[in-house]
């Protein structure tokens, strides 16, 4: 059975928290909509728990926020008795996009509410239209599994370069494998709508998001002489 998580007045120490929730996989240092206190995200089983050392009152209910975003963002589903674990229903870890949906949750406005509709952006580099359909039954040339195709809409004269470099992203941030010439699927096989959702505006432009992922792991180093273990 899935651990409740923080108790109110308790203060487990970081090796307890380990023991009982894995490794931290993601450590935002500063929830800038709630007292810039730091969250961690830690794994363990395929489930991932929400976890702060803040004392703070009202930090249950900021977690719960938190963990309901996730929800929203990733396509994950709650742990049954947990405010703050969820897990993916195909029960793969998805780890390097879980990181990107982490640090969205905690950004993102609590009542906010992912775009629906067309997999859709423009592309940073070009003026061309990135476009990502999901293609109809999974086929056998594929494994079985379910295949994004990934199109360009659009003119330009480094077109075949571009679309190299956006299935390059989503190899790299969603750990999928290219299918063809211009397919990708997920390792687990099964289709994560929310989850290219969040991946297709960093498929655009790796060098920009490794500067980015850079930056932020050095202010969660920063921080780590508390790890996060932060009791303000």
């Amino acid at each position: 059975m899935a651990s409740s998580g923080v108790d109110r007045g308790s203060r487990l120490r970081p090796a307890e928290v380990i023991r009982r929730y894995g490794q931290c996989l993601e450590l935002v240092p500063l929830d800038r909509r709630f007292h810039d206190i730091s969250v961690g995200l830690y794994v363990k089983g395929g489930v991932c728990t929400l976890w702060s050392y803040s004392g703070r009152d009202g930090v249950v209910g900021r977690i719960r926020e938190i963990r309901d975003q996730m929800i929203a963002l990733g396509g994950m589903e709650a742990v049954d008795g947990a405010y703050n674990q969820v897990r993916f229903p195909c029960g793969e870890l998805h780890q390097r996009t879980l990181r990107f949906v982490m640090s969205q949750a905690v950004g993102k406005a609590p009542d906010y509410a992912p775009p629906q509709g067309e997999l859709t952006i423009q592309d940073s580099k070009s003026a061309l239209v990135i476009r990502v359909e999901l293609a109809g039954e999974p086929a056998e040339s594929a494994g079985g599994r379910a295949v994004y195709q990934v199109s360009l809409e659009g003119e330009a004269r480094n077109a075949a370069m571009r679309l190299r470099m956006v299935l390059a992203g989503f190899a790299r941030y969603g750990e999928m494998e290219q299918v063809g010439e211009s397919g990708v699927a997920f390792a687990c096989g099964l289709p994560h709508e929310a989850l290219m959702r969040v991946l297709l505006p960093y498929s655009r432009n790796i060098s920009s998001v490794e500067t980015m992922m850079a930056a932020e792991a050095m202010r969660g180093q920063m921080t780590t002489g508390t790890l996060g273990f932060s009791q303000t």
